[in-house]
Parts: structure tokens; sequence; C-alpha cells
């Protein structure tokens, strides 16, 4: 949580340039993908619930982008398995460490990402009795 946090306010404080003039011309990103899960995918993750692991999601609706990561599912894993701390105290990396390969393919082959805007195109308000 506290990652997503700071990554969405330095996105969000990448285009002001009075925060870090010595840095260079500021740039603003246009959008900011967040990760998820979808409300479809708990069949596929249906193997981390039983094991203990809570699983949040969100409606298949909110969902604006589906990646099939497949062709880098072995460099995916190596990945997940570098978080030794994680694998050791039975986090989900831990939890997925103990299922066959087959299931671990089945959860880790698809990623799932909410598009949010970087930047608010609402307009200014002035009147805050509206």
């Amino acid at each position: 949580m506290h990652t997503h946090r700071l990554a969405t306010l330095a996105v969000r404080a990448a285009g002001l340039e009075r925060l870090y003039p010595d840095a260079g011309t500021p740039w603003q990103p246009s959008a900011l993908y967040l990760a998820t899960h979808p409300h479809s995918a708990l069949d596929a993750l249906s193997e981390l619930a039983r094991a203990g692991k809570g699983m949040n999601t969100v409606p298949d609706d909110w969902v604006t982008v589906t990646v099939d990561v497949r062709p880098w599912l072995e460099r995916k894993w190596a990945a997940v398995l570098a978080h030794c701390t994680e694998v050791e105290r039975g986090a989900a990396p831990g939890l997925l460490a103990g299922f066959p390969e087959a299931v671990r393919e089945r959860i880790l082959a698809t990623e799932w990402y909410i598009r949010q805007d970087a930047v608010s195109t609402a307009a200014v308000r002035t009147d805050l009795t509206v």
C-alpha cells in the first residue's frame, strides 16, 4: 500500500516545475496503470484463497487493460522468487512456491490493470457552495 501511495504521488508531482527546479524540464505522464484482480479472476486465484490468502478484487468493468504474460512467465516467476523474505515468511510468493507449476501458471499468466489519468481534467472550482 505504501508503494502504491508513493508511486501515485510521484506521478502527480512529476509535472510540477517548482518542486525540483534543478532536475530539468518537468514531464507529466498521461496515465498510471494500477495492478488489480477482477471478480471474474477469483476462479483462477482460488488456490490462493484456499491457502488463506485474502483476495481483494474489483468489478470486471473497472479493468481497462488485460495482459497475457505467458511469454514472460519464466522471467516473472524468477522475479517473484527474488523476494526471498516474502517467500520465506509465507506471503503470496511463498504460497505460490508451494503450488504445482500448472497452478502457478494459471495464477500468474494474466495481469489486469485499471488506467487512472495522471492529471485531472476537472475544471478548477472557485465556488465551494455548489
